[in-house]
């Protein structure tokens, strides 16, 4: 038997659906917890709860002080079950990036009530899944938290999300791109048919970042923005409920959450650190598992990467000053015994990666 959290119980995307997702809301409960963090978003939050208080609904809006970490989840859940049974919240409506919606999720797992996720960006697909990514107070990378099930409903509203810096969008795209990299050799010889079909979609969301995303980030709320948009925001998400478990994360994430183990780091997107690990694990690929395709996999991204302003050396990973400690640490993690980089074909030692790690980030310019 397999188990699979493929989708939220109900989907709302297009341009100013908001109102349409108040509805919904107020079936939910009266008394949501609106969980955000930081001033980008603040404004946004404002906006949306006012449209709370003219439903009749009674918000009760807290603020991460971090990013998702156990923490800042346990002194909200103490908040919120602190007061009396009437006041106790009855719905969790997270409103931001990744790190937000993943802490919205959880919480909402542990109080027991509905879960609602807003993105502000289509930075990530977290909006979607059933899986909450946990960090250090400090913003390191501890491990991930598979949940009983998908959000109840997610808001993917236009006019919400053309709002957020085009970077955000080169982070989602990068992302998004990794899942037929990772998929595919994680997954691509599954006999599996839900698998297979899973990792077929990932290459043609690879293709849509590839052919259009240049045109959405000319051309916010386009229907070439649209389609990239809710590429990296929704269909990400179907691939891995779908694929399941069988369809994992590979190198690309494992270097991903290597380097947050770095505060030199911590300033960069989620999928601007995916991104140079899907480098990272292409070059693995073609040094340690000797695959020549790999190599022009990664001359192609290179290029596409430079193009887009994804990360691909040291320097622009704000690592000019990294020590070999530094980065030994990185592969370390890594590698650890639980990381998913071990679903790669073929076995990868931490020399292994930190040659790789290093060789991708001193050859940036394709092959002519």
């Amino acid at each position: 038997m397999f188990s699979h959290c493929v989708a939220p119980t109900l989907v709302l995307r297009g341009q100013g659906v908001w109102p349409k997702a108040i509805e919904v809301i107020r079936r939910l409960g009266h008394h949501p917890l609106v969980l955000g963090r930081g001033a980008p978003t603040r404004p946004i939050r404002s906006q949306l709860l006012a449209t709370f208080q003219r439903a009749g609904l009674s918000p009760r809006p807290v603020e991460l002080r971090h990013d998702c970490c156990e923490e800042d989840l346990e002194r909200i859940r103490l908040e919120a079950v602190g007061g009396t049974a009437a006041a106790s919240p009855d719905s969790v409506i997270a409103i931001g990036g990744g790190k937000v919606l993943d802490a919205g999720k959880l919480l909402a797992h542990r109080l027991e009530v509905p879960c609602v996720t807003v993105p502000t960006s289509a930075a990530t697909c977290a909006g979607w899944t059933a899986l909450s990514n946990l960090y250090t107070p400090e913003g390191a990378f501890l491990g991930d938290v598979a949940l009983e099930r998908c959000p109840d409903l997610l808001v993917f509203d236009h006019d919400l999300v053309r709002q957020a810096p085009p970077r955000t969008l080169v982070s989602g795209m990068a992302d998004a791109m990794a899942k037929w990299y990772e998929a595919s050799i994680s997954s691509g010889q599954s006999t599996d048919g839900l698998v297979r079909q899973a990792v077929q979609q990932a290459r043609l969301l690879r293709d849509l970042m590839l052919l259009e995303g240049p045109a959405a980030l000319e051309r916010p709320g386009s229907e070439a923005w649209v389609r990239v948009a809710e590429g990296a925001a929704l269909t990400a998400g179907v691939i891995g409920g779908l694929g399941g478990a069988r369809c994992r994360t590979v190198a690309a994430h494992a270097v991903h959450n290597g380097l947050t183990q770095l505060s030199a780091t911590h300033s960069l997107l989620h999928g601007e650190k995916v991104g140079f690990g899907l480098l990272v694990q292409l070059r693995l690929e073609e040094v340690v598992g000797g695959n020549r395709l790999a190599s022009q996999a990664r001359q192609q991204l290179l290029a596409f990467f430079g193009a887009l302003g994804v990360p691909r050396t040291l320097e622009e990973l704000g690592l000019a000053g990294a020590t070999l400690p530094d980065l030994q640490r990185v592969c370390h993690h890594a590698c650890a015994d639980s990381s998913d980089l071990h679903h790669l074909p073929f076995p990868v030692t931490v020399h292994d990666l930190l040659a790789a790690l290093v060789s991708t980030a001193t050859q940036t310019q394709p092959v002519a």
